[in-house]
């Protein structure tokens, strides 16, 4: 399915009643029947025992006040008063068995929701808001709750406690059922020119939730940026202009509903009066007794109130189905990468060789990224990528691990096709460290061990020591049980960068990418970071993405890519030599002339070997 009701599915609303999504619905609701039946027959007992109580109140005033009789008044108020215990108490249970129900429910489709976002490739996440996926998760799974608590059985009971009381009130004189039906086809009437108005309402509230909740997580996720250029003040009120829409909405919606409670409680009240007024007269005629006037009263109070909440179940259907259509919507994207269905089978360590063929790429809607790629990297090989930003770098990785797949074109990990392996033992084979070091809330051990959850706590501390991270990481409270924040955000940028050496130290990957890994930390700690790669580089095929060429003057093959293509390739004094787009990049960050045997003795050491970058050797 596409992902058009993924992303706007914000601005349209289905069917008021979508029976296709209700069977969707069914799979949840199955494993849950025992307690709907539980929750059913225990409506059937609150119904019986309230629908009891008017006729008891008949039987008290027709056999025993009129008549002057104190016999049996006791025995009669005790069964009265049974009836109400019967009825709390099995209202107590029929409302808790079925809140179990729904949140039964809402459990186990959340856990689908989320399992079927971790299947979903980056071109998916490309395409929608962070801040519209958790309202799936969240908000719209929530709205299910009140399908359950006030929804589907309590349709039921209220539809047959409604025609149980126009029976009763038929049987026990048609003339004063007559007057009472005689207004709700107003009360009908009313609730038809709402209704239109009472599923816009939803609509709107629903959209503007979205809203929000896609601002809150943009604005706080880039809450340092906000800062850095004193945007509070305009963030605040675009969240205020944001926030105010939605309590209008808000408001709009409590207008209609509470319109209509107060609709519902006038037509109760004139029915009420018309009784009094013909039922008044019959007494005085004798055609009616004053107990059946209060029963008649009592039962139309019961009446209205199941008419009031058939209308309250409409707007929580409304919000269910909208709710269902987006999340079902979600669960019918399907990824565009995805293990094949016959895969071959990876060993446990791959030698390492990696080739391109002919491969080119275009994101969604763009022109081509990648033109033509070909590239053999030989196993052990330490082969280095460098270009100007937008030049295809880090694509080139991201097809690599199958994030995307070519438009066309092959790629080969040792003699065969990346797309004839499962998914897992790919991304087993190959580790990735990122420029942004993302870290998980969790402990210092539990990051590290982020790709191995089984690691033993030895080689997770072996792993810290190896990059150098258990220096800082002994000096923090509780040492690798420490907690880390959200994002890493009580670590510097360097301790991040050494928990992520240390987390592709622990994964052990046949193939290590590193994806710009060495920016933005200081000399001190770049030269821990150094020492660290030559050791996580060691006996590994791996490819190193970097602006800052001082890191890798001593790799054994730098690639140049502009535009997309590969225009250089060679090492690094073969390059300068060439004063191609190498030699101009060199020249832009040293600010010299670099010779073959002089020049810019401040350069950081390489990444495999110290070699002076000045010197080409």
């Amino acid at each position: 399915m596409s992902g058009t009701g993924t992303g706007h599915d914000d601005e349209v609303l289905g069917k008021a009643y979508d029976a296709r999504l209700m069977r969707r619905l069914l799979e949840f609701v199955r494993p849950q029947a025992r307690l709907i039946a539980l929750s059913v027959a225990l409506m059937f007992v609150v119904m019986g025992a309230n629908l009891l109580q008017p006729y008891l109140l008949k039987i008290f005033f027709d056999e025993h006040v009129t008549r002057g009789d104190r016999h049996g008044l006791a025995a009669l108020v005790l069964i009265y008063l049974v009836t109400v215990t019967v009825e709390l108490l099995a209202r107590y249970g029929q409302l808790y068995s079925m809140e179990l129900t729904g949140q039964n429910v809402i459990l186990h489709l959340r856990d689908r929701v989320f399992r079927h976002l971790l299947s979903l490739d980056s071109a998916f996440f490309d395409r929608y808001p962070v801040g519209r996926l958790m309202t799936r998760v969240t908000t719209d799974i929530e709205a299910l709750a009140d399908l359950f608590s006030s929804g589907v059985v309590s349709l039921l009971g209220d539809s047959v406690k409604l025609l149980a009381i126009v029976g009763i009130l038929l049987w026990l004189d048609w003339r004063l059922a007559l007057v009472t039906f005689a207004i709700t086809p107003v009360l009908f009437l009313l609730s038809a020119m709402l209704r239109g108005r009472i599923r816009q309402s939803y609509r709107d509230v629903r959209r503007r939730i979205a809203r929000i909740n896609a601002y809150l997580q943009e604005s706080i996720s880039g809450m340092l940026l906000v800062q850095l250029f004193r945007r509070e003040d305009v963030n605040r009120g675009e969240f205020d202009a944001i926030n105010r829409d939605h309590r209008d909405a808000e408001l709009r919606s409590v207008v209609y509903e509470s319109g209509f409670s107060a609709i519902i409680e006038m037509v109760s009240n004139v029915a009420t009066a018309l009784i009094l007024w013909y039922g008044g007269g019959s007494i005085v005629r004798g055609a009616v007794t004053i107990g059946t006037l209060a029963a008649f009263l009592n039962y139309t109070s019961r009446f209205f109130g199941p008419i009031q909440d058939l209308s309250g179940f409409y707007a929580v259907l409304q919000a269910a189905m909208a709710s269902l259509e987006r999340i079902f919507s979600l669960l019918d994207e399907r990824p565009a990468i995805t293990s094949p269905a016959t895969p071959v089978a990876l060993p446990d360590r791959v030698a390492g060789r990696i080739e391109f063929e002919n491969v080119r790429f275009a994101y969604r809607d763009g022109g081509d990224v990648l033109h033509d790629i070909r590239l053999r990297v030989e196993p052990g090989e330490r082969v280095a990528i460098v270009g100007a930003t937008g030049s295809g770098k880090t694509t080139l990785i991201k097809l690599l691990i199958r994030l995307y797949d070519p438009g066309s074109g092959t790629i080969r990990i040792d003699g065969r096709d990346i797309r004839s392996f499962p998914l897992a033992s790919l991304r087993r084979q190959v580790g990735v460290v990122q420029q942004d070091h993302f870290l998980f809330t969790g402990t210092v051990a539990s990051n590290i061990a982020f790709g191995r959850p089984g690691l033993p706590p030895e080689r997770i501390e072996e792993a810290a020591r190896l990059v150098h991270a258990d220096r800082f990481i002994r000096r923090l409270p509780k040492g690798f049980g420490d907690e880390v924040r959200e994002r890493g955000s009580n670590l510097s940028v360097g301790q991040k960068q050494l928990l992520s050496f240390a987390r592709a130290l622990a994964y052990d990957p046949a193939v290590l990418v590193l994806d710009e890994a060495t920016s933005s930390v200081d000399t001190e700690t770049e030269i821990l970071i150094q020492d660290a790669l030559r050791l996580l580089l060691e006996g590994r095929t791996s490819i190193v993405i970097a602006h800052r060429l001082s890191t890798i003057v001593g790799a054994d093959r730098i690639l140049v890519m502009h535009h997309g293509r590969i225009v250089e390739e060679g090492t690094h004094r073969a390059l300068l030599q060439e004063r191609g787009i190498y030699h101009r990049l060199y020249q832009l960050q040293f600010g010299l002339e670099p010779g073959i045997s002089g020049g810019a003795s401040a350069a950081a050491p390489p990444i495999a070997t110290q070699v002076d970058p000045a010197s080409g050797q």
